[in-house]
């Protein structure tokens, strides 16, 4: 005769030892030999947050929800409406390349020697344009982000010098600025920012070590748009390592595209609202580099990703 038994309360990702008695009127048995059990790892959580993309690729980052370490990850991928493919990784993230135009479903299980966990809850990417959030740990201690991510603030109040830890590197310390999470992929990348012409900003890109207490566009590893307000008139400069060429925009732009292109190596800034080109900066950029935004007076601004370059934007 054959006994199923049922045990419950076991945790994931665990390893037990199993074995039997039998009991009856007489006494109990000796213990069988006894039987090693390893229990299925608890679902991965995919951390959408820091999970970027653009037109030809995705990044996908996740925790693994398990105390004891998980032998891979399989990742599970499927266009909406097809068949969905799997790829075997041995760490909490994975860069996929993917097509432009299309969206996919992208699911994370963890792995051990008793099997396979459940699906992680399914994430939706797509692949119009460049996606990416803002590096809250980053973000010099006077700005705010909004909940979901996309638009920073700087209040009137300021903090004392002795509230920041100047020898940090981790976050600005004296630009009022954050750095946004870029798909480190080589390709076209597109974002838009809107602005309000009442406010002092600086926007552009910057390498992931760029200094944290100076200034974007005033060192070799940032570039930037910027605008100052002067009793008489707006004036922008475009920053790079101090220097800006001697340029006059007459229609104050409130919706700024940016344009970064690694493999032509420019950096381009356009006036959505009329199409019209402001400036290109030229730069074979040896790394990967990230969006930076900054704020030099009181104001806000908003980032506007996942949309598709317009064809004036790469021309």
């Amino acid at each position: 005769m054959m006994t199923r038994l049922s045990t419950m309360n076991l945790l994931p990702n665990a390893q037990y030892e199993l074995w039997v008695t039998a009991t009856n009127t007489t006494g109990i048995s000796p213990a069988s030999e006894k039987a090693l059990y390893m229990t299925v790892p608890s679902p991965p959580v995919i951390k959408q947050r820091e999970c970027t993309s653009c037109p030809e690729a995705a990044l996908i980052r996740w925790d693994s929800g398990n105390t004891n370490p998980v032998d891979s990850y399989t990742v599970e991928l499927s266009e909406t409406g097809t068949n969905g493919t799997e790829s075997t990784v041995p760490t909490c993230q994975c860069l996929i390349q993917l097509q432009a135009g299309r969206r996919y479903l992208i699911s994370v299980r963890a792995v051990n020697i008793g099997g396979p966990s459940d699906r992680s809850e399914v994430i939706t990417v797509s692949t119009t344009g460049t996606f990416f959030h803002l590096l809250e740990d980053t973000a010099h201690p006077c700005l705010s982000i909004s909940e979901d991510g996309f638009t920073i603030f700087y209040g009137d109040e300021e903090l004392p010098i002795s509230a920041m830890a100047l020898d940090d590197n981790t976050f600005f310390t004296r630009c009022v600025a954050v750095l946004g999470d870029l798909i480190p992929v080589r390709g076209r990348h597109y974002w838009e920012v809107e602005v309000d012409d009442g406010t002092e900003f600086r926007i552009g890109v910057a390498y992931e070590d760029m200094e944290r207490n100076t200034y974007l566009g005033a060192n070799s590893s940032s570039w930037c748009m910027r605008h100052i307000l002067s009793p008489t008139r707006h004036k922008y400069e475009f920053l790079h390592n101090g220097w800006s060429p001697d340029l006059r925009i007459t229609v104050n732009p409130l919706r700024i595209g940016v344009a970064l292109d690694y493999d032509r190596g420019t950096l381009s800034f356009f006036n959505v609202n009329l199409e019209q080109h402001l400036h290109t900066f030229h730069c074979n950029f040896q790394n990967h580099i990230q969006p930076c935004f900054s704020l030099d007076n009181p104001g806000a601004l908003t980032v506007h990703n996942g949309i598709e370059a317009p064809e004036y934007a790469f021309m």
